[in-house]
C-alpha cells in the first residue's frame, strides 16, 4: 500500500495544489520556503504517530495565506492510498474505519483531515440570505480559532481540488450562497481514534538535518535513545542482573569515601553556621546516581565516533557538521528497520532535505542506497545532486504561478520513450534545471558563456537574480526538454534560443567557383534549409503552449552579435586570435565594413579557427556595458523571466547611470590630458560635457521619484530617453 495522492487546500502556502506519488522511491523537488516542509507536515499529521495529539488542532497561520479572510474557510488534508491489501484485517480496517471509494473490497482508500467550522457556526451560515453579505460578515468577525473543529474521516467521494466542489461544500463567500446540508457524506465518515492509520503502520520521518547535535542532548528527539528504548524491552533480566549489581555497589562505594564524607560534613557544618540547627535540613547526603534499573542503564549509554585516524573516539558534538548529520540519519533509518520489522500494514519513510552539510557523493550513495522492500520513501530536496538521480516519473515540483505555489509533475502526458529521453539528458548535463524559476535553452557553448556575460555587464543583474536557469543543449534537439514546460506538466516560462543560420552572402555558384568555395556556398545553403525546417517544426511545437516560446537568431550568434553594433568587441580580441600582423589588419578592416558579407565571415573566420568555446571566452573579457544586447536575447531574457518588478527595473537603470557617470569622468580625465588639439576641439568636448552632466543632475533626481514610488516605470523609461536619447538601453527598455 501506497500513498497515491495528496490533496491540500488552503493548508499554509498550498491554496489548491496536488501531489502525485508512486510506489517506491518519491522526490520532492523545490526551492527554499517553497512548502516543501509544510507538504511534509501535513503528510505527517494523519500518519505520524509521534506528533502530539494536539498538533491537529490547527491555529490560524496554518490557513492559506491567499485567503483574504480565513475565518469560515475550511482547510483539507487528503491522502489517498492505492494498493490497499486485500487481508482480511487489513480490509476491516479501511472499509469500517477509513472507507473506500468503492463498495466491496477495496484496493483505493481515503484518509482525511478536514478543519472547519463547528457545526453552530456552519447553521448560522447556512440560514444566510442569498447576498446577505453584511449578514456573512457579522457572522465571519465573531469566528475564532476556537470556534473551529478538527474532523478525520475517510469514504470520501469529493474532489477537493475541485473549486466547485469547495463551493459545494463549503460554500461561496462572494455569492453568499452555503449549503443547507451540514455534514455532506461526500466528505466520507467520521473515523475513530481507535481506528487511527498511524497506529497501523510504519512510519518515520526524517527532519531536515540542521541542529542534530541539539536533538542528541534532548530525550524526546534522540535517535539513539529511541533506539534503545525499542531493543530494552527485549533484555533478559538475568543477563542484566551482575551488571546492576555492580551499579549498587557503585553508588554505595562513591558515597562513603573519605573526602565524599568531608564535603558532606563541611557542607553540614555550614549550614549550621548560616542558619542555625533549627532552620537546617534533617539530614544530607551526596549520592551516585547512576541507575541501578536495567532498562535505565541501557538508555544511558551514549555514542563515540571516530572520524579521523587516530582512533580517538569523540561524542556527537566534537564531530564534524557533515559527520553529524550521516550519524543522525543512519539512526534514524535504523529506527525506521526497527518499526518496519514489526510487519505493519504499510510503510512509509519521510526524509526532509538530506543534503545539508553531507557531501555530493553522499548525497547521491544515500539516494541510490536507501531503498527498503514494501516501502515508500519520499524525499524532499533543495539539492541538484540528488534530483539529478530522481526518476522523473517519480517527481513532484513545487513552483509559483501567479503568485501560488503549485505542485507539478514533469512526466505527466509523457510517453515512455519521452520520458526515457529526458531522465539520460538531465542525468548527463546535472543540470539544475528542475529547481530554477524559469528557464533559457540554448544550442551551443557561446550562448552557454556569453549571454550571462551578456546581461551582468549590461544591465547589472546576474540570470540567478533574475530566477533563469540558462541550460546548454549542445544540439538543436530542444523538443526533448522543452516538452516539460506545459501546462500539465511544468508550469514555467522556458525560452528556447537558436539559430535560422539564414545565409548571409551570395550563395549562387559561378564557374569560376573554387571547390573550397563551392562547399562553403552548398553548406550555407544545407544550414539555411535546416534553419527554416527547424523553425517550423519549433513553431509547431509551441503552438498553444504559452509556457514555451522561440527566439531565433537571424544567422548566428556570432555574425549577429556584430549586426547589433558590437564590431569593437570582435576588434579588441584580434590579438587574441591571431599573431600575423597583417591578418589582425586584415580582420579589422572587414569587421569595421558595415558589410554583413564581410564582417560575417571574418567573425565566423575567428571562432572556428580559435575554438568556438575558447572564442566565446576570449570575447566575455571584452564584453562591458557599452556592448548592445541583440534584440532576440533580450526578448528571450524577459519572455522567460516574466514581468520585471519596480525593484529589478531600478537596478537595472541605477546600474546604467553608475557607468554613465564613470564614462563621463573618464571623458574629462581624457580631455584634460589631451595636448595639441584646436580650440573648437576643446570647446565641443566641454560642451558636451556639460550638457551630459546636467542631463545626470536631472535623471538621478526622476530616478529617486521612480525610487520612492512617485514615478512609475513609463515615467523612467520616458525620462531615460529624453535625457539620453542615443544610448542603447532604450531598445532593451522598450521590450521589458
Amino acid at each position: 500500500m501506497y500513498i497515491s495522492k495528496v490533496s491540500l487546500i488552503n493548508y499554509r502556502n498550498f491554496e489548491n495544489s496536488k501531489f502525485f506519488f508512486s510506489k517506491g522511491i518519491n522526490t520532492v523537488i523545490g526551492e527554499n520556503a517553497s512548502g516543501k516542509t509544510n507538504l511534509f507536515r501535513a503528510i505527517r499529521l494523519l500518519l505520524d504517530n509521534s506528533m502530539r495529539r494536539s498538533a491537529m488542532n490547527l491555529e490560524e497561520i496554518d490557513f492559506s495565506r491567499g485567503l483574504p479572510n480565513w475565518r469560515g474557510h475550511w482547510i483539507i488534508i487528503s491522502l489517498e492510498f492505492v494498493e490497499v491489501s486485500q487481508d482480511e484485517e487489513i480490509q476491516a480496517l479501511f472499509l469500517h474505519g477509513l472507507g473506500n471509494l468503492e463498495n466491496d473490497n477495496v484496493d483505493k482508500a481515503t484518509y482525511n483531515l478536514i478543519f472547519r467550522p463547528n457545526k453552530t457556526v456552519r447553521r448560522e451560515l447556512s440560514q444566510l440570505d442569498l447576498g446577505n453579505v453584511d449578514g456573512l460578515n457579522q457572522i465571519l468577525s465573531d469566528i475564532t480559532i476556537n470556534d473551529y473543529e478538527t474532523v478525520i474521516t475517510g469514504k470520501s467521494s469529493a474532489d477537493f481540488n475541485n473549486p466547485n466542489t469547495y463551493q459545494t461544500l463549503v460554500g461561496n463567500f462572494e455569492t453568499v450562497s452555503f449549503p443547507d446540508e451540514l455534514n455532506s457524506p461526500k466528505i466520507g465518515g467520521k473515523v475513530p481514534p481507535i481506528l487511527s492509520m498511524s497506529n497501523v503502520i510504519s512510519f518515520t520521518f526524517v527532519r531536515a538535518l540542521r541542529d542534530v547535535v541539539s536533538d542528541f542532548q534532548r530525550n524526546r528527539t534522540n535517535p539513539l535513545l529511541n533506539l534503545l528504548k525499542q531493543k530494552s524491552g527485549e533484555i533478559r533480566q538475568e543477563d542484566f542482573d551482575p551488571i546492576t549489581q555492580q551499579a549498587k555497589e557503585l553508588n554505595e562505594t562513591i558515597g562513603v569515601l573519605p573526602d565524599v564524607t568531608n564535603v558532606k560534613n563541611d557542607i553540614v557544618r555550614t549550614i549550621n553556621d548560616t542558619v542555625g540547627d533549627a532552620y537546617s535540613p534533617n539530614s544530607l547526603s551526596i549520592k551516585s546516581n547512576l541507575p541501578e534499573k536495567a532498562e535505565q542503564l541501557f538508555q544511558s549509554l551514549k555514542l563515540s565516533i571516530a572520524e579521523s585516524d587516530d582512533g580517538y573516539e569523540g561524542d556527537i558534538h566534537e564531530m564534524s557538521l557533515g559527520g553529524a548529520n550521516l550519524i543522525y540519519l543512519t539512526l534514524k533509518l535504523l529506527e525506521f528497520e526497527y518499526q518496519q520489522s514489526n510487519q505493519s500494514i504499510a510503510n512509509f519513510l519521510l526524509i526532509e532535505e538530506p543534503e545539508a552539510h553531507i557531501h555530493t557523493h553522499i548525497q547521491k550513495s544515500l539516494f541510490d542506497k536507501v531503498n527498503y522492500p514494501n516501502t515508500q520513501i519520499i524525499y524532499s530536496t533543495h539539492s541538484s545532486h540528488i534530483s539529478e538521480v530522481s526518476n522523473i516519473k517519480n517527481v513532484n515540483v513545487i513552483g509559483k504561478v501567479d503568485g501560488k505555489y503549485q505542485a507539478f509533475q514533469p512526466a505527466t502526458g509523457l510517453t515512455d520513450p519521452q520520458v526515457g529521453f529526458a531522465q539520460r539528458y538531465l542525468d548527463a548535463i546535472r543540470s539544475n534545471l528542475l529547481f530554477a524559476k524559469s528557464v533559457v535553452l540554448v544550442e551551443g557553448d557561446a550562448e552557454e558563456i556569453l549571454i550571462p556575460i551578456l546581461i551582468k555587464k549590461v544591465l547589472g543583474i546576474s540570470l540567478d537574480e533574475l530566477g533563469i536557469s540558462l541550460v546548454n543543449i549542445r544540439s538543436t534537439g530542444f523538443e526533448n526538454i522543452a516538452l516539460l514546460f506545459h501546462s500539465d506538466r511544468i508550469r514555467k516560462k522556458c525560452s528556447i534560443v537558436t539559430d535560422l543560420d539564414s545565409t548571409f552572402f551570395d550563395t549562387a555558384e559561378i564557374a569560376t567557383d573554387s571547390d573550397t568555395v563551392k562547399k562553403a556556398k552548398a553548406k550555407a545553403i544545407g544550414s539555411q534549409g535546416s534553419g527554416i525546417n527547424r523553425k517550423t517544426a519549433l513553431d509547431a511545437f509551441c503552438l498553444n503552449n504559452s509556457w514555451l516560446e522561440v527566439f531565433y537568431a537571424p544567422h548566428t550568434f556570432e555574425v549577429d552579435f556584430i549586426a547589433a553594433g558590437n564590431s569593437r568587441s570582435f576588434i579588441s580580441i584580434l590579438e587574441d586570435v591571431y599573431k600575423d600582423a597583417g591578418t589582425i589588419a586584415t580582420s579589422k578592416t572587414e569587421l569595421e565594413s558595415g558589410n554583413i558579407e564581410e564582417y560575417g565571415k571574418r567573425a565566423l573566420a575567428m571562432a572556428n579557427y580559435f575554438g568556438k568555446g575558447w572564442f566565446a571566452l576570449a570575447l566575455g573579457k571584452a564584453i562591458d556595458h557599452h556592448v548592445i544586447i541583440p534584440d532576440y536575447i533580450v526578448d528571450a531574457i524577459f519572455f522567460a523571466h516574466g514581468s520585471v518588478s519596480d525593484e529589478v527595473l531600478y537596478n537595472i537603470l541605477n546600474y546604467h547611470l553608475i557607468n554613465v557617470i564613470k564614462d563621463l569622468e573618464s571623458n574629462r580625465k581624457y580631455v584634460a590630458t589631451t595636448l595639441g588639439q584646436d580650440e573648437k576641439w576643446y570647446s565641443d568636448w566641454n560642451n558636451y560635457m556639460q550638457s551630459r552632466q546636467t542631463a545626470i543632475d536631472e535623471y538621478s533626481i526622476e530616478l529617486n521619484q521612480f525610487r520612492d514610488k512617485t514615478l512609475d516605470s513609463l515615467q523612467i523609461k520616458s525620462a531615460i530617453a529624453n535625457h539620453f536619447p542615443d544610448d542603447s538601453i532604450n531598445s532593451v527598455l522598450a521590450r521589458i
